[in-house]
């Protein structure tokens, strides 16, 4: 009976660290068998990003009402435990930077709220300077319960619609590849695309 249970706990002990394992992906592309697995995060039904408040990491209050004020939004989801996450912020910091007026990238961290200095040292030494995310309200907690690989970034438009597939894992050209789904969700929208070196 105890070589039954030790067994047992042998197994729910693999699949438990299995599970943890798969939280931060190394590479990949938002063409991946991944894609299939991610659930649609936040959601409200109609295919938007649900209402909710979040505090950023200097202290201010970030609503979904902030994300009316751009034309499309990418929402680059990592965490300080995730070294892929950690490798790719410059160049998201990079790519952050030539992006025109109605554009935005805004980072999560989702265990930022758990050592805040870290997180401002990690930004900091990658350039990057927007806004970044670390804890909220319930309907804030239920976008990120839903994310299950970081680094994972979706597009939106000013209402909180998702535009596309989320972009899981570490991007060798990231610049390219957020360039074309913004662009994308842009002429979904009948509105001006992104231009290559754009402020």
């Amino acid at each position: 009976m105890k070589k039954k249970k030790l067994i047992a706990l042998t197994l729910c002990m693999a699949l438990i660290v299995g599970i943890f394992a798969v939280g931060c992906s190394g590479e990949g592309s938002s063409q991946d068998d991944e894609n299939q697995q991610v659930q649609e995060a936040g959601k409200d039904g109609s295919g938007a990003l649900g209402a909710f408040s979040a505090q950023t990491l200097d202290g201010q209050t970030f609503t979904q009402e902030d994300l009316a004020e751009k034309d499309v939004t990418a929402i680059n989801f990592w965490a300080l435990t995730c070294g892929p996450c950690i490798v790719e912020m410059p160049d998201i910091a990079a790519f952050a930077k030539t992006l025109p007026a109605h554009a935005q990238v805004i980072t999560v961290c989702l265990d930022g709220s758990m050592d805040v200095e870290r997180a401002k040292e990690v930004l900091k030494d990658s350039g990057y300077e927007g806004i970044t995310l670390i804890s909220g309200d319930e309907g804030f907690q239920n976008i990120c319960a839903q994310i299950q690989y970081t680094p994972t970034t979706m597009i939106v438009d000013k209402e909180g619609k998702l535009m596309g597939e989320e972009i899981i894992g570490r991007q060798e050209d990231l610049a390219g590849v957020y360039m074309d789904a913004m662009n994308k969700a842009l002429k979904a929208m009948g509105k001006a695309e992104l231009g290559n070196g754009q402020n």
